[in-house]
């Protein structure tokens, strides 16, 4: 079943890379002026070197953007869209891979986003913006809260390895015996470890569920990855598993939406030709931080991430400020 996600993924891709590739060429003597390819390539890089990390890549990409002037505002949402794509796709192509994760929770919380993407698009559109983004800020923030309080020990954490090895399911959770880094007295000690992995039952109804949630609130400006990470967290499984979700949630909406893009010529083709370059570089090397990284430390990233991912969405809610989502013209 992975193979064939990753074979519809590859075929969409293909389908934008070919549209994208084209219109470059055919306009590859009457580029952008305002721009330069060393700029728009480093942006690439240092912005979807952090999309690895669960950062998130659209609003970066437009602080730096406009920051260092190499795009027009008109061409932004395009521009993002466009750019992003073969680096996103990328990370779902690599986290898909080499991270172990139950087929069926995967590919379950992969379609309920970008179903709810596409049909949510039109109801969650006109709900009021602040709003969300307020309420979604407060509950990231209650989530990294815990999960801090979990990793300093105050109180059980979530996604915690068994004690021993382990394959089966428990608390309708999946389990699978893996290698697990741990630190003990300053030495590095691998354990064989029951490692959660997916869901089952009522769990994973919770999880399509809120996916479908999430996907649609990506058409509302609010970005898919944080949120990702507390679901994963709050269902109980290894904060690893989120890296294909929330990448695979993107990937599989982008190069549609970029296509439109490219067709309708609402883009920066320079700026979104370097990005993709410099991008895809800032990804792979990413993408090996991430999968080397022990959990404990691994653990720490996402606090790290969804702590400011909340007060990004606070102060956005209070500044009334759109947030860039993806795809932005969802």
């Amino acid at each position: 079943m992975i193979k064939m996600v990753l074979g519809v993924l590859g075929v969409l891709t293909f389908w934008f890379v070919v549209v994208f590739i084209k219109d470059f060429m055919e306009n590859k003597n009457n580029l952008e002026a305002h721009n330069t390819w060393s700029k728009v390539t480093f942006i690439g890089f240092i912005t979807d070197f952090f999309d690895t990390l669960g950062i998130g890549s659209f609003a970066p990409t437009t602080a730096l953007l406009k920051g260092m002037k190499q795009t027009k505002d008109r061409l932004l949402p395009g521009t993002l869209n466009v750019s992003h794509t073969i680096p996103v796709v990328l990370e779902a192509f690599i986290f898909i891979t080499v991270i172990d994760m139950d087929s069926a929770t995967l590919i379950s919380m992969l379609a309920s986003a970008t179903i709810g993407a596409w049909v949510g698009a039109g109801i969650v559109s006109k709900l009021p913006e602040k709003k969300v983004q307020f309420a979604m800020g407060i509950a990231l923030f209650i989530t990294a809260f815990l999960m801090l309080a979990g990793q300093m020990d105050w109180m059980p954490g979530g996604g915690e390895p068994l004690s021993q090895s382990f394959d089966g399911v428990k608390n309708n959770l999946i389990y699978k015996t893996m290698e697990i880094k741990e630190t003990i007295d300053g030495k590095e000690v691998i354990k064989m470890l029951g490692v959660p992995i997916g869901i089952k039952g009522s769990k994973l109804i919770v999880a399509i569920v809120a996916n479908f949630i999430l996907g649609a609130l990506m058409t509302a400006g609010i970005g898919l990855y944080a949120p990702c990470m507390a679901l994963v967290y709050l269902l109980g499984m290894s904060p690893r598993v989120a890296f294909p979700i929330m990448m695979g949630s993107c990937a599989f909406l982008m190069p549609v939406a970029s296509i439109k893009f490219v067709k309708e010529k609402a883009y920066d083709r320079r700026a979104s030709m370097g990005i993709t370059i410099g991008g895809t570089i800032g990804v792979i090397i990413a993408a090996y931080i991430v999968k080397e990284l022990p959990l404990d430390i691994l653990k720490w990233l996402v606090i790290g991430v969804i702590f400011y991912t909340s007060v990004t969405m606070l102060k956005a809610s209070s500044q009334n400020k759109e947030m860039p989502s993806k795809p932005a013209d969802e």
